[in-house]
């Protein structure tokens, strides 16, 4: 096997554990999660980390084969390319808004996964030599960052719903 298919199976099986302990921290978040939001967020986290798996095993497979980097990983898409936006649908004002503690603490891990994933991808960038590759580990800190976003917007709304609101609610405030 070629050094850099070598390489790539490393990288790979790495990206495939973090993306793993993210899918079952994330299942058993939503599952012990109380606030519907909370829950439904870490709902599609869970299905975006398994999205992210089925990727990684079918490049694994297809480089484990002997063949190289294809952009067949493309047909496997985000369920949700917003979670922002699914966030700010979902709440609803005044009606169970205030997180528990366990799911703070809950956010905050997953805060830290995804940065460390951000981390981890960031460091792959560097060493990617195949187009293809430099554009699956683009792709991946994008989805990662969204994720990021996506779990930083949820602790403001579990921990301060009130500036929450009005920050996603601020093209209201425009021109007031």
């Amino acid at each position: 096997m070629a050094e850099g298919s070598e390489r790539s199976l490393q990288i790979l099986a790495a990206a495939l554990e973090k993306e793993e302990k993210g899918r079952e921290f994330y299942r058993d978040a939503s599952a012990k999660c109380s606030n519907h939001l909370a829950k439904e967020i870490f709902r599609v986290l869970t299905t975006e980390e398994g999205i992210h798996i089925t990727r990684i095993k079918e490049i694994y497979t297809a480089i484990e084969g002997g063949k190289s980097w294809s952009d067949q990983w493309k047909s496997h898409r985000q369920e949700n390319t917003d979670l922002q936006k699914l966030l700010r649908e979902r709440a609803v004002k005044g009606k169970e808004v205030k997180g528990d503690t366990s799911e703070i603490e809950a956010v905050n891990i997953g805060i830290g996964m995804e940065e460390g994933a951000i981390a981890f991808y960031l460091d792959q960038k560097g060493k990617a030599v195949d187009p293809l590759e430099k554009e699956f580990v683009d792709q991946m800190i994008v989805e990662e960052r969204s994720h990021l976003r996506s779990l930083e917007d949820l602790k403001l709304f579990l921990t301060d719903p009130e500036s929450w609101f009005v920050e996603s609610e601020r093209h209201v405030l425009d021109g007031a």
